[in-house]
């Protein structure tokens, strides 16, 4: 396999370089010496951003944007063989790697490598650790798969052998890393276009797991169903969080100011430590940020910078998202498009001020949507009032028998919520214009392009 060396850099090409994760990488590489060119379709805010620290950008994939100086193509699993960048690569015999393969040879040059698993909670958990390190001054390289205020974007280069990252399970991608430190928040059903079942999920979390050297650490969520599936063989230290007091990180006298941000005592192997307060609502983040403080008491962290660093978290872009108010009416986005996800999100709303809550929920691939039918149903009652989208179809084509009029018909016809759908996202705006009164809340939801919503109701008139 072809090594990743930062004492060696060479020169590597990125066919879609402007992804939020390609561009991170090709950001550190380029701060670390790497010649960094690439293509995208349309060039971006990240294409901008690389151009201006030194990578040759093309728009337009073509064939001859593999020039013969090229030593390594990088690649994403969105591009196809029949590609004509990765065909020439392919035909001038040029070392090729995925994206996953890269990010896991990366790891290799940092001495504490972390990173952070799970179906859902990742990038909140991967941002919050990161707010604990910068607060300790440990100097964390980090990528994250959301926009973090803090460090101005999805990426920030450190000079310390800290290096921190989100891992996806899907396609199996996390098994090409190499991490000294791994979480796992939860394992539940998801990506069902590649895995065939539950069983097959918990497998892949295992092999993940494994991957630790013997003297590392795995931080887990207690409360995972099938755990002794995901930690059977694990030769590696091991360290439990979560609600229940037996686990080695937990909390105790949980509360909730009005926005719905958690506050708890902490209690570490059964005895009480410190108070915690975070800038962030919902149960689900209070044991996100449990796995912050293992990780955090892992690397030495004092007390006052874990604190600092959990208060100072207040959210990624498109993560439970203050967008603005207008006459009155309260617009927040959320990413959320596993059932998990919208339930603890929705449940988590109920303490933010508002009269009505309007969920605009968009489905996230129909693959998904028709493995969790009735679960996206279960979770979306918990709104007064729901309007759903078309499902966004991200990498799939419509197979002709699934839709959003499927969780409509359930949500209508078996918990009697208020729903309806709408055509376009035209007729959703001035949906909520005739039917929304002042001191509604109206969250819009999904991993799609559904955040346009929001945006347009607040700005157009």
């Amino acid at each position: 396999m072809f090594k990743i060396n930062f004492h060696e850099p060479i020169h590597i090409h990125f066919i879609g370089i402007g992804g939020i994760s390609m561009s991170g990488l090709a950001e550190i590489l380029l701060k670390e010496g790497f010649r960094v060119s690439g293509s995208d379709r349309a060039s971006s805010e990240m294409t901008d951003r690389l151009i201006s620290l030194g990578a040759h950008v093309m728009i337009g994939q073509k064939a001859e944007n593999i020039t013969d100086d090229v030593d390594l193509v990088v690649y994403t699993a969105a591009i196809h063989p029949e590609n004509e960048e990765f065909q020439m690569a392919q035909t001038k015999q040029i070392p090729m790697m995925t994206r996953a393969c890269l990010l896991g040879q990366m790891m290799t040059n940092y001495k504490v490598p972390i990173a952070v698993s799970g179906t859902h909670g990742k990038t909140t958990t991967t941002s919050m650790i990161s707010e604990v390190l910068m607060k300790a001054d440990l100097d964390p390289t980090i990528t994250v798969g959301g926009i973090l205020d803090s460090i101005k974007g999805n990426i920030r280069v450190g000079k310390s052998p800290v290096f921190i990252t989100e891992a996806c399970e899907y396609t199996n991608s996390f098994l090409e890393f190499f991490p000294n430190i791994s979480v796992i928040l939860n394992v539940e059903e998801d990506h069902m276009d590649f895995f065939q079942n539950i069983e097959e999920i918990r497998d892949s979390f295992n092999r993940f797991a494994k991957k630790l050297p013997e003297d590392g650490l795995l931080v887990i969520n207690g409360d995972i169903e099938g755990f002794s599936e995901v930690t059977k063989g694990i030769t590696c230290r091991m360290k439990t969080f979560g609600l229940q007091s037996d686990y080695d990180y937990s909390a105790t006298n949980i509360q909730y100011n009005f926005l719905g941000n958690g506050s708890y005592d902490l209690v570490v192997n059964g005895v009480p430590s410190f108070h915690v307060e975070l800038s962030v609502p919902g149960e689900h983040n209070v044991v996100n940020s449990l796995s912050a403080i293992a990780v955090a008491f892992e690397l030495g962290v004092e007390e006052e910078d874990i604190k600092a660093g959990l208060l100072a978290f207040g959210g990624t872009k498109r993560r439970f998202e203050y967008k603005g108010k207008k006459d009155g009416v309260v617009v927040i986005d959320d990413y959320a498009h596993h059932p998990t996800e919208i339930k603890a999100t929705l449940q988590s709303v109920k303490n933010y001020p508002h009269k009505t809550l309007w969920c605009v929920f968009q489905p996230h691939t129909y693959t998904r949507t028709k493995a969790f039918l009735h679960d996206f149903a279960e979770a979306l009652k918990e709104a007064d009032r729901v309007i759903l989208v078309d499902i966004y179809a991200a990498r799939e084509k419509d197979p002709g028998d699934i839709s959003s009029k499927d969780i409509l018909d359930i949500l209508c016809n078996e918990y009697h919520v208020n729903a309806t759908y709408q055509k376009s996202f035209e007729d959703v705006r001035n949906y909520l214009r005739s039917h929304c009164e002042e001191e509604d809340l109206i969250l819009t939801m999904g991993a799609g392009d559904v955040v346009t919503i929001g945006e347009d109701f607040l700005t157009i008139s």
